[in-house]
């Protein structure tokens, strides 16, 4: 498997001794509100350099840990269906040699297509979603596949209380009543994350940023600001939280890099992703 000619903040080892494979995926075909997801994997790794290879939160750089960048995938543009039959192939081939994915997307539907490669490797598989948004309708204007149901996908696939979500501070009112239910919903806030903490440990666990779980004052670069978000140093107190966890697999997803045109979004993307390799990475 070829490299990308241009990786995210030096993630070139070779594909054979890699054992974390990142990849991204541009599609935005059912953003509900601003387009522009698409543009998210290539700006990332073209700003990553902005950033040191060294964490002062974590004393070790990325370096230190064999990760390939593989480049993006080819968008299938207009069809979101075979945008994630794409990555889920492409994640089986990840996952059958041994190695962990990490995306960068594009839309939040795309998770879809990783987890349930991994739901099918891993049947413990435990999810912990940061996000503004509920993402559990059934359907949303007739579509089975949107970012606005990606994580009714996944219960569909997983069953009651897998998931365990934090930041949720929107969706319609028969959402959050579901929830009750059928997972682990903390709204506002990363407060009830040590206790999911004690309930996933040992399991396989896959972990999915929507970035949008961030205050639009920390992060106006995304499809869906919603105000009364999370700042910087909550979501990283939370990834720093996941070391020592089994985690197999991971996304960070919804930069639109395009709204923001200070470069701030994307600054922070970048260097949440680089502390969430770090974190995770064997």
């Amino acid at each position: 498997m070829d490299k990308s000619s241009l990786t995210f903040l030096f993630c070139n080892a070779n594909y054979d001794e890699a054992k974390t494979v990142l990849f991204g995926a541009p599609f935005d075909g059912t953003t509900s509100f601003r387009p522009g997801t698409r543009f998210a994997p290539m700006v990332i790794r073209n700003e990553s350099y902005g950033l040191e290879i060294y964490s002062p939160y974590q004393d070790k750089e990325i370096t230190d840990f064999k990760i390939f960048d593989s480049g993006d995938l080819v968008p299938n543009v207009g069809d979101v269906k075979a945008m994630i039959d794409s990555i889920a192939s492409f994640t089986k081939q990840i996952v059958s040699d041994g190695k962990m994915p990490v995306m960068i997307g594009g839309e939040h539907s795309l998770s879809i297509g990783t987890i349930q490669v991994m739901a099918k490797k891993y049947p413990d598989l435990h999810i912990l979603h940061f996000d503004a948004h509920t993402d559990l309708r059934d359907t949303y204007y007739g579509h089975k596949f949107s970012h606005a149901n990606v994580l009714y996908r996944v219960w569909e696939m997983l069953g009651d209380n897998r998931i365990f979500q934090f930041g949720i501070r929107s969706g319609d009112k028969e959402e959050f009543a579901w929830a009750k239910k059928h997972v682990v919903q903390n709204k506002y806030n990363t407060n009830g994350l040590d206790e999911a903490l004690e309930r996933v440990k040992g399991k396989p666990v896959y972990i999915t940023i929507d970035y949008d779980v961030l205050d639009p004052s920390v992060f106006p670069g995304t499809g869906t600001p919603e105000p009364g978000g999370i700042s910087f140093h909550e979501l990283l107190e939370a990834i720093l939280k996941f070391k020592g966890l089994n985690v197999v697999g991971a996304d960070v997803m919804e930069l639109a890099p395009h709204y923001d045109q200070s470069g701030a979004s994307t600054a922070v993307a970048c260097k949440i992703l680089r502390e969430l390799l770090i974190a995770i990475c064997k």
